[in-house]
């Protein structure tokens, strides 16, 4: 893991902030916390929690992992969905509930996908099986006359 650059997460808040067109106290009593303590995270005198810099996420409509990102405490994902997410997060005319259900629907597909790359995997020419396509065998008919079926089902 990264080590925490409080110096540029602060810059990088600032100019959420400014690019949202909050006042520094707006944003603080947006994100619950007050406004000498956002002055310091955002000069870079202060190390904000994982919980704080959701709170200021969340009022300025940005992706958490992003701003985690920036703090050292992820490792950035070659930018699977950051912009996707961030898109989303911002977007005024979806409320928060719809956003949620959106990101949770994106990444039930990452998580589906993820397990289908490892079922393909499997079945590559290099495993020993498969048709070496690297696409699942389709839906239909087979040899003997009995039909086969993909379903992809998330287990809860």
């Amino acid at each position: 893991m990264a080590s925490l650059n409080v110096g540029s997460l602060g810059e990088y808040i600032r100019e959420q902030r400014r690019n949202a067109q909050y006042s520094l106290r707006q944003l603080a009593e947006a994100a619950g916390v007050s406004n000498p303590y956002l002055s310091q995270i955002e000069r870079g005198l202060r190390k904000p929690s994982a919980e704080i810099l959701q709170q200021i996420a969340k009022a300025l409509r940005i992706s958490a992992e992003t701003l985690y990102v920036q703090a050292g405490i992820l490792e950035e994902r070659r930018g699977e969905g950051l912009e996707l997410r961030a898109s989303i997060l911002a977007d005024p005319l979806v409320n928060e509930q719809q956003k949620q259900a959106l990101l949770a629907v994106y990444d039930a597909f990452l998580k589906e996908n993820a397990v289908q790359r490892g079922a393909v995997a499997e079945r590559s020419p290099a495993a020993g099986t498969g048709t070496g396509t690297g696409v699942p065998p389709a839906s239909g008919p087979t040899t003997d006359g009995s039909a086969t079926q993909n379903i992809h089902r998330e287990d809860r």
